[in-house]
């Protein structure tokens, strides 16, 4: 589990099986796959790509059977988002890779 701060907001986050089902139901497509497709740096960068992952982890987290809102609605409870600090992005990739990947996150 990691806690990410995105727009002054703490979101906590983790990569399960169920941040798997519930970005196949929420977007019709498998997260790997399009976690495949992120390209690191800023040029080309698909931060709405990366949003849904991490809309899909914090979802996760909350826990099977409790309310959480759709992705449209998560993202309007953020009055702003600075997609040029990548300190959450980063954070989040970390744990989608220790979650999905079995890699070692920087916080091991």
């Amino acid at each position: 589990m990691r806690e990410l701060n995105i727009g002054g907001q703490v979101v906590r986050v983790r990569a399960t099986p169920l941040a798997l089902l519930y970005y196949r139901q929420e977007f019709g497509t498998a997260l790997l796959s399009d976690m495949a497709k992120i390209k690191t740096g800023i040029s080309g960068f698909d931060h709405v790509l990366c949003l849904q992952i991490i809309w899909a982890m914090a979802k996760a987290e909350n826990g099977p059977g409790k309310q959480f809102p759709s992705f449209e609605t998560w993202l309007s409870s953020f009055d702003e988002i600075n997609l040029f600090d990548t300190t959450f992005v980063t954070a989040a990739l970390e744990e989608a890779a220790r979650g999905f990947l079995g890699t070692k996150s920087s916080q091991e």
